[in-house]
C-alpha cells in the first residue's frame, strides 16, 4: 500500500526502534488468544470431575469462547477504528485477563463458563485491533509481509500450542494453571504497549452502525451456536436447524440493511476485492480443516496409543516445529514464487500430510506412522497462515484496518467451529458405527484433505503478482 502522510507521522510518533518491541508484544498476546481456543481441549475430563460439570454443560466450556470470540469481531473492530485501535486493544486485553482469573479460580461450572464467554468477548476485542496496528505500523508492501508473515504464523502456532500447553499443564499441575499463565501476558501487555505504540484510529468520524452490528454479531452467534450443537445432536435437531435457520435470516437481513445504510459496519464493496475475497474463502475451508485435524489427532494419540496428558503434548511438539520451518520459508517464498503459487503448493503440501496421516492402522507407532504426517501437515500449515493473513488486509488503510482485520478472524472462528462440527462429528458417527477409531480418524482426515485441495483451486484465482498489490 502507498505510505501515505498520515502513515509517515504515525511511524515517526512511534519510532523506527519500537516497531520491534511491539510486534513481539502483540504477537505474543495474539498466541494468547488463540492459544485459549483449544488450551482447554485436553483437560476438559480433569474439568468434569473436579467441577462436577455433566456432559452438555462441558462442551459450553469450549464453546462459550467460540461464540463470544466469533460474534463479537466485526463489532469490535469497526469500534477499534473508530473509537482508537489501542484504546480498545488494551481494554480487551485487560477484560481477557481478568476473565482469566475468574476461570482460573472458579468453583462452579457456572463461574467457569461465564468467565470463558467474557474471555472470548476480550478477545474480539483485542484480536482485530492488534491486527490493524500491525498494518500501521508497516506500511511498506514488503515490511508489511514480513510482519504479518510472523503474526499469521504466531497465531497458527497458538492453536496448535494450545493442546501442548494444556497436556502439560494438566499433567505437572492443575488444570487451573491453563487460565492462570495468561495473567502475566495481560499484565506485560498492558503495562509495555502504551509506551510502544501511539494511539490511531479512521480520519473520518463516523458513527458506529449499530443495527448493523446487531444483526452482524446475531448472525455470526447463531452459524457458530447451531453448527457447535452439531456436535452434540442430529443434524435434523431442533437445537442444530433452529440456530442456523436464523442465522441465515439474520445474514440476509445484515446485507439489507448494509447496503441502505449511509455508513455501514461492513461496506459490501470491501468484500468485493478478489484478493482479500479469495483469501477469506480459503481461510475458512482452512481452519475448518485444521481445527478437526488438531482435534482428532489429539483424541488418536490418547485414545489409540494411550497417551496421557503430558505425553500427548510433548508429541505434538514437532507440529509446532513444522509451523515454524513453514513460516521461515513463507516470505521468501511469497518474493520469489508469489502469493497465488505459494498457496496452491502449501494447501497441497498440507493435503498431502492428512492423507498420510488418515492412512494410520490400529498398530502404527508414533515414530513411523504420526510423526511423518504431521510434519509434512505442519510445514504446509506454517507455510500457508502467513500469506493468506498478507492476502486477507491487502488494500486495508488507516480507515478501515480493523474491519479488515476482524472480518478475517471472524471467518477462521466459523471455519474451526465448521471444522469441529462438521468434520470431528462425521469421525465420531463413522468410529461409532464400526467400532473402530481409527476408522472415523481417517474418514475425518480424508474429507480435511479433500477441503485443503478445493482451498488450493480457490487460491488459484488469486492474482499472480509477487507481492501484494497496493
Amino acid at each position: 500500500m502507498p505510505i501515505t502522510p498520515r502513515h509517515e507521522r504515525y511511524r515517526r510518533t512511534v519510532g523506527a526502534g519500537r516497531r520491534r518491541p511491539a510486534l513481539i508484544v502483540l504477537c505474543l498476546v495474539q498466541f494468547m488468544l488463540v492459544l485459549d481456543d483449544t488450551v482447554v481441549s485436553v483437560a476438559l475430563p480433569t474439568v468434569r470431575d473436579e467441577l462436577g460439570f455433566g456432559a452438555a454443560g462441558l462442551a459450553w466450556v469450549v464453546n462459550a469462547y467460540f461464540l463470544a470470540f466469533g460474534g463479537l469481531l466485526l463489532l469490535s473492530g469497526r469500534a477499534a477504528d473508530l473509537l482508537g485501535r489501542r484504546r480498545v486493544f488494551l481494554g480487551g486485553v485487560a477484560l481477557f485477563g481478568a476473565a482469566s482469573l475468574v476461570c482460573g479460580i472458579a468453583q462452579e461450572p457456572w463461574q467457569l463458563v461465564a468467565g470463558r464467554f467474557v474471555q472470548g468477548a476480550g478477545a474480539a476485542m483485542a484480536s482485530p485491533a492488534a491486527l490493524s496496528l500491525i498494518t500501521l505500523l508497516y506500511p511498506g508492501t514488503q515490511e508489511r509481509t514480513k510482519a504479518l508473515s510472523i503474526w499469521g504464523g504466531i497465531a497458527g502456532l497458538g492453536g496448535t500450542m494450545g493442546l501442548v500447553i494444556s497436556g502439560a499443564l494438566t499433567g505437572l499441575t492443575s488444570w487451573r494453571w491453563i487460565f492462570l499463565i495468561n495473567l502475566p501476558v495481560a499484565a506485560l501487555a498492558l503495562v509495555l504497549l502504551p509506551r510502544l505504540v501511539a494511539e490511531s484510529r479512521a480520519t473520518r468520524r463516523a458513527r458506529l452502525d449499530i443495527p448493523g452490528g446487531v444483526l452482524g454479531t446475531g448472525a455470526v452467534l447463531a452459524l457458530v451456536h447451531g453448527l457447535l450443537q452439531a456436535g452434540e445432536a442430529s443434524w435434523g435437531d431442533v437445537a442444530v436447524v433452529g440456530p442456523l435457520l436464523l442465522g441465515v435470516v439474520l445474514s440476509v437481513a445484515f446485507v439489507v440493511v448494509e447496503s441502505r445504510t449511509r455508513e455501514p459496519l461492513l461496506p459490501l464493496s470491501f468484500l468485493a476485492d478478489r484478493t482479500r475475497a479469495v483469501a477469506n474463502g480459503a481461510t475458512l475451508l482452512f481452519s475448518a480443516a485444521f481445527y478437526a485435524m488438531a482435534f482428532l489427532l489429539m483424541i488418536h494419540l490418547q485414545t489409540v496409543l494411550g497417551y496421557g496428558p503430558l505425553t500427548a503434548g510433548v508429541a505434538y511438539l514437532p507440529y509446532g516445529a513444522g509451523i515454524l520451518a513453514g513460516m521461515w520459508l513463507a516470505s521468501r517464498a511469497v518474493t520469489r514464487f508469489g502469493m497465488r503459487r505459494t498457496l496452491v503448493v502449501s494447501f497441497l503440501i498440507s493435503a498431502a500430510g492428512l492423507l498420510l496421516l488418515s492412512g494410520l492402522a490400529p498398530g502404527d507407532s508414533y515414530l513411523s506412522g504420526v510423526l511423518p504426517g504431521m510434519l509434512i501437515t505442519s510445514l504446509g500449515c506454517g507455510l500457508s497462515l502467513p500469506v493468506l493473513t498478507v492476502a486477507a488486509v491487502t488494500g486495508t488503510t488507516e480507515e478501515n484496518a480493523g474491519l479488515g482485520s476482524a472480518v478475517l478472524t471472524s471467518v477462521q472462528q466459523v471455519g474451526g467451529a465448521v471444522g469441529l462440527a462438521v468434520l470431528v462429528t462425521l469421525a465420531a458417527r463413522r468410529s461409532e458405527a464400526l467400532s473402530d477409531p481409527t476408522e472415523g480418524f481417517a474418514l475425518g482426515l480424508t474429507v480435511a484433505a479433500a477441503l485443503l485441495v478445493v482451498g488450493a483451486a480457490l487460491t488459484g484465482l488469486l492474482r499472480g503478482s509477487r507481492t501484494p498489490r497496493p
